[in-house]
């Protein structure tokens, strides 16, 4: 067998000495998701967290969807509606589905304000989870035509203590700032009660989302380029959801800490668990910059503190947030010891920074040693990219010389990719003809 190290207690054995970024520290809680993500809109139902995001890079013909019942192991999966194909209308342009906001109004139902290319669309579902319907008779709530010089979409829905919602959007082109637009709605949520004001605070370019705090309406929004380094989030302060608002006095209040190995957090929401608020965000994927006109981001969160006041404190971005009320760690299965191609630990760190890449061209092996010869029932693999399908299979060995083959070499897709395979074995290897089994995280499942 090759040289192995071992994972113990989400740590590298034996590394103590050596110096580790930041990133690739075994164990971290962000990023918060496996894969790439942005533009992240959170919500809790009958004690389920749902996260609905765009799938990077730049899109997807539909959303991606996480829930989580503990808040650290997460299930990937597409919600029906919307679609690429069934919400598009004549002024949409080429660009994908995007930055979904999804709220529970005072009827009682769950609403999803989506960009669909430049427009935006409403849909509605009794749960998160859905089945979702357009909510607006196969039209964009708002077409790229209302404001043609700006980008139609990000738009952020709010629901203030009286019931009453309101809705907020608005992107810039080309880099360039853009304007943020406020309406009233009605109470179907999708009807606009009154004429839509333009509240454009300084320095915004693109994601609004309200925050209240006390008597304060706070728009947090985003300024900068994601594809840069100058993404980051500020603030501004209103006495009222429809304006006028002010820079804050402490905005920006997230932006790249190169110390930390954090670049261009943005395009955020805010959400409270166990009385305690937070924020959840995308920030470049790393190592960066990637080069060319590759943008993959993932979804990463912090702790966020609100003044009554009306002031944000600077947000302190991590790479192992423990949110309240969430699991203090992922189900990481068994302990075992890593060898193979490319990095193979990467694959056992408890990391969703550090990816297992193979080597290009070349057939994928990745070998896990348990250590001694245990009874397992399968394993669960959460690939690079959770919407793509990736072929491989898995064998077993008592002696890493002889082995059999216990899940055969298939396409498949998803994240967790459960894969069944009970068996008693002391070694297990992933194997990829094709060298198509990039992954972030193998958790291997004992037998009970």
């Amino acid at each position: 067998m090759p040289a192995a190290l071992l994972l113990t207690g989400g740590a590298l054995a034996g590394a103590a000495d050596v110096p580790v970024s930041r990133w690739k520290m075994a164990g971290a809680g962000n990023p918060l998701l496996p894969g790439y993500f942005a533009d992240p809109s959170i919500v809790r139902d009958k004690g389920r967290w749902y996260i609905f995001a765009t799938i990077d890079p730049w899109g997807d013909d539909r959303l991606g969807l996480w829930s989580s019942d503990n808040g650290r192991d997460w299930t990937f999966t597409t919600p029906n509606w919307p679609t690429k194909a069934a919400a598009t209308g004549p002024t949409s342009g080429d660009a994908k589905v995007w930055a979904p906001s999804v709220v529970k109004a005072p009827n009682g139902r769950w609403y999803m304000y989506v960009s669909v290319g430049s427009e935006v669309w409403v849909g509605t579902a009794d749960a998160p989870a859905g089945p979702w319907r357009d909510a607006n008779g196969g039209r964009p709530l708002i077409a790229r035509d209302f404001a043609p010089e700006y980008h139609m979409i990000d738009a952020e829905a709010f629901v203030d203590d009286d019931g009453r919602a309101y809705l907020y959007w608005g992107s810039g082109l080309n880099w360039t700032n853009g304007h943020c637009f406020v309406v009233r709605l009605k109470p179907d949520m999708v009807t606009f009660d009154g004429t839509p004001r333009d509240v454009t605070p300084a320095n915004y370019f693109e994601a609004p989302f309200m925050v209240k705090a006390g008597r304060h309406y706070l728009l947090t929004y985003s300024d900068g380029n994601t594809t840069k380094d100058t993404y980051k989030v500020r603030y501004a302060v209103g006495t009222s959801p429809l304006g006028p608002f002010r820079e804050g006095a402490t905005s920006p209040i997230l932006e790249t800490d190169r110390a930390r190995d954090v670049i261009s957090p943005g395009h955020h929401s805010v959400f409270r668990s166990e009385g305690r608020s937070y924020i959840l965000y995308h920030r470049q994927s790393l190592p960066f910059p990637k080069g060319g006109d590759t943008v993959l981001r993932q979804v990463a969160v912090d702790p966020l503190t609100l003044g009554a006041d009306g002031v944000i404190a600077k947000v302190v971005p991590s790479h192992g947030s423990a949110v309240a009320g969430f699991a203090p760690k992922r189900s990481a299965g068994l302990r075992w010891r890593a060898s193979g191609s490319a990095s193979p630990e990467n694959a056992a760190d408890d990391n969703y920074a550090t990816l297992w890449q193979p080597v290009a061209g070349q057939p994928a092996m990745l070998v896990a040693d348990l250590g001694r010869a245990q009874a397992v029932k399968g394993s669960r693999i959460r690939p690079e990219y959770a919407n793509r399908p990736y072929r491989f299979g898995i064998e077993a060995s008592q002696d890493g010389r002889r082995w059999r083959v216990v899940a055969p070499v298939a396409e498949r897709q998803g994240s967790p990719i459960e894969v069944p395979h009970a068996t008693t074995a002391r070694y297990l290897r992933v194997v990829a003809p094709k060298g198509d089994a990039a992954m972030w995280e193998w958790s291997i499942d004992p037998r009970e």
